[in-house]
């Protein structure tokens, strides 16, 4: 049957009550082992899951801590990520969100691919690999 696991396989759901519930069937994130795959974040308030109101640095400001909450609630946070795929609507708001991107990330940054992409009434959403640290690594956290 398509929906039935692999033996051995350990999937878990990820939920936060922080961030906004999927719009679909699929979890906020799903981890695997040490990975912690959380699916595309927009900027949505987790109170409405709407769209919020407010201009590309607001939403993307949602959209990173819409990440955050699902992260902090695998107990990781946004040093753990190692991966990022972003999605602009429009692609000359890269350097613009460069900008934010550096004030949420920390060095060294993770891997990341950015596409320009046909969102629907939202300008960016962010998809994210994060690992758990393996016991003895240190955590670089931006304070």
């Amino acid at each position: 049957m398509p929906n039935e696991s692999s033996p051995g396989q350990s999937k878990r759901h990820v939920t936060s009550h922080d961030a906004p519930a999927g719009r679909g069937p699929f979890p906020q994130a799903v981890r695997v082992g040490p990975l912690v795959f959380v699916s595309g974040q927009g900027p949505l308030s987790p109170q409405t899951n709407r769209p919020i109101e407010g201009d590309f640095a607001a939403q993307t400001r949602q959209v990173f801590a819409n990440v955050g909450h699902v992260l902090q609630a695998a107990g990781l946070e946004l040093a753990h990520v190692v991966k990022v795929t972003v999605y602009l609507s429009d692609i000359d708001r890269v350097p613009e969100f460069n900008t934010l991107y550096e004030a949420w990330m920390s060095q060294p940054f993770p891997a990341r691919t950015l596409v320009q992409a046909g969102l629907r009434g939202i300008d960016v959403e962010l998809d994210v690999i994060a690992s758990q640290p393996f016991a003895g690594e240190a955590t670089v956290v931006k304070g």
